[in-house]
């Protein structure tokens, strides 16, 4: 039996009509990549379909249910952890459960990890881009992207996607306890840690595609956190505890 070194964290919230198709394609990209589901006790049933792929596939599908929405961030760390106590695990990733991150990126991420400690799924390298967006949710995203990137000092090209993977070592280093960020700012910040921390970064080109099915969750309460992340961020960072550039060698 394939050991599973790398396993994929999917938050999900009434992802019902998406989960069963994500995971089928996940699982058939290889053998040692499974998926851990952190499920905010979706109403539409979500849950009940993570367990069932447990009972089919427990060796590559782990569920995590939780009482209700309690943030993007907090279901990151909650999937961050349960990866990390599974000592064959090397490899952490990211992704939303709406195929807005399209899964047949995934060997090239794991390829560029070789050579890098976090992969980011980017959008606005060559090659990159988004689909079937309206207007306002491009300009929305480029605008966050690049304040994102300008007041931080981030070397990354997309500094708000949340396509990603993480060598094992990244997220060991990270004060996961201590991350104040819960919504989507989380990402940004994750990213600023990782930076700061030293460790290398790499993009891979992805085309961005809204979602399948379902609804869009940002809301306009999220747009707001996330600014005040960038400032509290960019306090830090004005202080002279600034993100260095990334150093750290590969150790493969």
């Amino acid at each position: 039996m394939t050991n599973v070194t790398t396993k994929i964290i999917i938050p999900t919230y009434n992802e019902a009509d998406n989960l069963d198709d994500l995971i089928s394609q996940i699982l058939a990209l290889a053998p040692n990549i499974g998926v851990i589901v952190v499920d905010d006790n979706s109403p539409d049933g979500t849950g009940a379909l993570a367990d069932a792929w447990v009972e089919k596939r427990p060796d590559h599908v782990h569920v995590i249910h939780r009482e209700g929405k309690l943030g993007l961030g907090t279901a990151y760390i909650a999937g961050f952890r349960a990866a990390l106590t599974m000592p064959d695990v090397d490899h952490i990733m990211s992704m939303d459960a709406d195929f807005s991150h399209n899964p047949k990126y995934i060997p090239a991420m794991i390829k560029l990890s070789n050579h890098k400690h976090l992969v980011i799924g980017s959008r606005y390298v060559p090659g990159g881009g988004t689909a079937n967006w309206p207007w306002d949710r491009i300009v929305l995203s480029k605008v966050g992207n690049f304040v994102a990137k300008t007041i931080l000092g981030l070397e990354a090209m997309d500094c708000t996607a949340g396509f990603r993977l993480y060598r094992r070592e990244v997220l060991q280093s990270i004060p996961l306890d201590k991350i104040f960020s819960s919504g989507y700012s989380f990402l940004v910040e994750m990213l600023f840690l990782c930076q700061q921390a030293g460790w290398q970064i790499g993009e891979v080109p992805i085309l961005f595609e809204d979602r399948r099915a379902g609804t869009t969750k940002i809301s306009q309460k999220e747009v707001w956190k996330a600014q005040y992340t960038l400032l509290r961020l960019f306090m830090r960072r004005i202080s002279g505890r600034t993100p260095r550039q990334s150093t750290k060698a590969i150790n493969s």
